[in-house]
């Protein structure tokens, strides 16, 4: 009677204990959830320790990226690896002190004089804008709807100024990151240096906490995160180095102003992918239409070039397609990672979405293995293996 009852029964019909076991995890991970929501403030410590070393083990977990294929090489030539470690941050040291004492004077001077003139430029593009709109076809509705731009635009100082004498709480931010970064940079150096000479041990300490049976399964998924992380930092950084140096080329054949500096911004924004084009081309575009309509034709076109050649030759030679990641999926996790954690979420979004690639589509083929629906599928993939 009882097999009868469970194989007429609308449980059986909807997938019988495996239904039960999800729903049953549902509850479990929902009744987890509603408990650490209402002592959330118990873990308030792990949070101000986590965005504490968040900014300094990304910017190390970065460098050692960048460096651990030097150090790697100077290995196969006999050199011991912590005598590697430090002749190479040696030279990064030496490097970064020549950069400083010759690029940082002259882009300091183009950052402040820029900044002075910014909002002139601003106000030239308002009032030009305006004057076309005036003697346009759009010219009635336009004074309709825009009766006083000169008064707005009068008061502007002032009005900037109201703004600024109330920002206590921007400036106390301002205060917290410098005081963030100053200690990213004191400590970078000390964690770069663990990482580099014992970081490849990591991932067998990590194993020896779980049990040998899941072992070559996290072995797996450890090497697919290896693979990612250094496929992307060390080609976005590459592309990014040479995004900057053809804008400064073309920037500096058009004549337009604070080329270095404009270069330098769009280098470092290119770091995140379709916003920071977007991001590194608003002051140029402000310079560029305040000094003549030319101006504005040479830098398009100077930017067309640019991201045509990195988007057909330079991206796909460097970075190939490894993370595999499609591009409107990579554009609503930038926009989600920017609206949860601000500039950093944005900075690290598409390698943590990497990351969370890897261990889900590994965990995805365990389920398919667990229950042994997808045979053909899990011989393909541990073939391509």
């Amino acid at each position: 009677m009882m097999n009868r009852w469970d194989e007429s029964s609308p449980i059986r019909f909807l997938g019988g204990k495996v239904l039960l076991y999800i729903l049953g995890v549902i509850l479990f991970i929902g009744v987890n959830i509603l408990v650490y929501t209402r002592i959330s403030y118990l873990f308030t410590p792990l949070v101000v320790f986590i965005e504490t070393v968040a900014l300094p083990v990304i910017l190390a977990v970065v460098a050692y990226y960048l460096l651990i294929p030097l150090i790697s090489l100077l290995e196969k030539f006999g050199m011991r690896r912590i005598y590697s470690i430090l002749l190479i941050l040696s030279l990064v040291a030496g490097l970064i002190t020549l950069l400083i004492f010759l690029l940082l004077p002259f882009l300091e001077k183009q950052f402040l004089s820029l900044a002075e003139e910014l909002p002139q430029y601003v106000i030239q593009l308002v009032e030009n804008v305006d004057a076309w709109f005036k003697n346009s076809i759009f010219s009635n509705y336009y004074n309709n709807m825009f009766q006083d731009v000169e008064g707005i635009l009068s008061q502007l100082p002032n009005t900037m100024s109201t703004y600024a004498s109330n920002t206590l709480d921007g400036i106390t931010t301002f205060i917290t990151t410098i005081t963030d970064v100053i200690i990213a940079i004191v400590t970078l150096p000390f964690i770069l240096f663990y990482l580099l000479k014992e970081g490849y041990k990591l991932p067998e300490m990590i194993l020896r906490v779980f049990p040998p049976k899941v072992r070559p399964d996290l072995r797996h998924v450890f090497k697919g995160i290896d693979h990612q992380l250094s496929a992307y930092i060390q080609g976005q950084i590459l592309v990014s180095v040479c995004i900057g140096i053809m804008m400064y080329i073309g920037f500096v054949i058009i004549g337009l102003d604070y080329a270095l500096l404009l270069a330098a911004i769009a280098s470092v924004t290119s770091v995140v992918p379709y916003l920071g084009p977007m991001i590194a081309i608003t002051p140029a575009l402000i310079i560029a239409i305040v000094t003549s309509p030319f101006m504005l034709v040479k830098l398009v076109i100077v930017w067309t070039i640019v991201q045509l050649l990195e988007g057909k030759f330079i991206s796909p030679q460097i970075m190939g397609k490894s993370l595999h990641i499609h591009p409107v999926t990579i554009i609503f996790v930038l926009l989600t990672a920017g609206h949860l954690f601000g500039l950093l979420g944005i900075i690290v979004a598409i390698p943590g979405y990497a990351i969370l690639k890897v261990v889900v589509g590994h965990l995805f083929v365990l389920f398919k293995r667990r229950y042994n629906r997808y045979a053909l599928e899990d011989n393909q993939y541990e073939q391509s293996e």
